[in-house]
């Protein structure tokens, strides 16, 4: 790992095509619409796009249940259309990171039919163990042209590879290097503490305490030492990165905390910090996740929403999300944001019957570009999901704002190329976060709901809501509800 690569404290900006901008009036967003909407990104600042699953797929799990990693489903548009999209992208001085889902397959993969071997069965007429399925229910299905029964960690229509059969692992590596030479910059790797189970498939024991991040259904009930995290995760993670290459930026989705993350990282460049994802929005548990994932030192990859949680306004409190805003763009380390996060998108009401049934529909509906424009700007068909309002207004209105929740992330990130040096907490009054960056800046954040004393700092480099604070002005001495600065020291 170079020692100042481009990533070190790049902001990556989350795509997720099918809610990003439809091209051709089919209702779903596509690849040439990623295209039309790069200068939006390249102006916002971000160093890199991430692309979610465009493959073939039957969207069984919004792509990531895969049927072809080298293909791109119809519905995205064709191979020309990522070359082309990879070139208009690196124009403008964007790197493109693609999603990769290394754990298993699509069910209508040809694979799972042509390679059998390539995933794991029980050696019995049923269920192997007592593991369980991510989104709820056994992880064993029944397999009806075969009568056997396979192991999926996710939704049944995912299969799951074994990756202990060196099989697996080459044709993996020849996946990342066919998107390596098609000029791709690294990989999101999905869900890669399921890559390597226990090899005699024991059954999990009881929980003996919570979870130490949430969980869905009957997963907590366990404790998933042997469905998740095997000890010898290192083989796979190692094929990964060959097939990548050592120059490609490698993001590891790991849903662990941080003190369990450092076999990844021997592979994996950065991981997601997920206790910060999870943490409610109290200074003390949000002190606290910042502390665990610094001791990753300079390996947590920040993300506060993406396309699987809650977006900001719905976690946070729409009266925080400018607060959520400084305290993710002036963290030390990558930080990823989700489309729309930039304009405080909320969730929408999603629909019925759903796509996702994980419910996570209402974190995925269109971006909104112009309130003028039938369904927001996003598409002149029918859209997949409603194109809901913001309360902030269409990037189009928001433009037109100096102090809009778009002006902030945009100055926040231009200003984020100034910080140096790591991070260190200042205590202050109960309810307010600070810390110092380097030698030269102070953030400090309220997050309580009451007015608060603010620490001592110097001129104002950016305050979250303008009109109340300028540039320049000096340091106010009390923070209200929701409200922050990036100022001097």
């Amino acid at each position: 790992m170079s020692l100042d690569p481009w990533w070190r404290d790049a902001v990556v900006y989350q795509i997720y095509p099918r809610s990003f901008q439809d091209a051709d009036g089919d209702g779903e967003g596509d690849l040439r619409g990623v295209v039309q909407r790069l200068d939006h990104v390249a102006r916002l600042g971000a160093d890199a796009i991430w692309l979610s699953p465009f493959y073939a797929s039957p969207m069984a799990d919004g792509g990531y249940d895969v049927a072809g990693y080298t293909e791109v489903d119809p519905r995205f548009g064709t191979l020309a259309d990522a070359d082309a999209l990879i070139e208009a992208a690196h124009a403008r001085g964007l790197r493109v990171l693609l999603d990769v889902v290394p754990c298993h397959t699509s069910i209508e993969h040809p694979w799972f039919t042509q390679h059998p071997e390539r995933y794991v069965w029980s050696d019995r007429d049923g269920p192997q163990n007592n593991w369980r399925a991510s989104f709820g229910g056994r992880a064993w299905s029944r397999d009806e042209r075969s009568g056997r029964w396979y192991l999926h960690s996710f939704y049944p229509e995912q299969p799951d590879l074994n990756w202990r059969e060196e099989d697996v692992r080459s044709a993996m590596a020849d996946v990342l290097e066919f998107w390596i030479d098609r000029g791709v910059d690294g990989f999101r790797l999905d869900a890669i503490d399921h890559l390597m189970k226990d090899p005699d498939l024991r059954d999990d024991p009881p929980a003996s305490a919570p979870p130490a991040l949430p969980e869905m259904g009957e997963c907590a009930t366990l404790d998933m030492r042997h469905s998740r995290n095997a000890p010898d995760i290192g083989e796979a993670l190692a094929v990964l990165r060959a097939g990548a290459g050592a120059d490609a930026l490698l993001v590891g989705e790991v849903y662990l905390p941080a003190d369990r993350l450092a076999p990844y990282l021997e592979h994996v460049d950065v991981a997601f910090a997920f206790e910060l994802l999870h943490a409610p929005w109290e200074a003390a548990a949000v002190r606290a996740a910042i502390a665990s994932a610094l001791s990753l030192q300079g390996r947590a990859a920040w993300v506060l929403s993406n396309h699987d949680f809650p977006r900001l306004p719905d976690r946070v409190g729409a009266a925080n999300v400018r607060a959520a805003a400084l305290l993710a763009l002036t963290l030390p380390g990558p930080v990823f944001v989700y489309q729309g996060d930039e304009l405080a998108m909320a969730d929408g009401p999603g629909r019925e019957p759903p796509h996702d049934r994980a419910g996570r529909d209402r974190h995925r509906h269109p971006m909104r570009w112009d309130d003028d424009a039938a369904h927001g700007g996003f598409t002149t068909g029918d859209p997949w999901l409603p194109a809901v309002q913001v309360a902030g207004g269409s990037v189009a209105a928001q433009e037109r704002d100096a102090d809009s929740v778009l002006a902030l992330y945009r100055d926040l990130i231009g200003l984020r190329g100034g910080l140096r040096g790591g991070l260190r907490f200042v205590d202050t009054a109960d309810g307010v976060l600070a810390y110092r960056r380097g030698d030269e800046h102070l953030v400090a954040l309220n997050l309580d709901d009451r007015p608060r004393p603010a620490p001592a700092a110097g001129a104002i480099m950016r305050f979250t809501h303008a009109g109340r604070c300028a540039s320049g002005s000096p340091a106010p001495l009390e923070l209200g509800p929701g409200e922050g600065f990036f100022a001097r020291i």
